[in-house]
């Protein structure tokens, strides 16, 4: 699970084309768009097997979000109170 914010950083890296992306800078900042997050969460799912419910969307606005909100998903709560 340690590897879980790495993971996700290459995952959005790729979707947003960008060769960086920062623990806390608003993906909206980065220039991702909502077309590039709905592959975001697309991809999300499918790589972790969860469910991101619409409500939970909002909750996807930096890598350190992302990774909390992925790590609650699979119940790992530590790695969420560390990022």
């Amino acid at each position: 699970m340690s590897n879980l914010k790495e993971e996700l950083r290459e995952l959005i890296a790729e979707i947003a084309e960008k060769d960086e992306i920062p623990d806390d800078v608003a993906f909206k900042d980065l220039g991702i768009d909502s077309m590039m997050g709905v592959e975001i969460v697309a991809a999300i799912e499918r790589k972790y097997q969860v469910k991101i419910e619409d409500a939970e969307l909002a909750e996807i606005t930096t890598l350190n979000s992302s990774m909390s909100l992925v790590a609650k998903k699979l119940g790992n709560d530590n790695v969420a109170a560390v990022a």
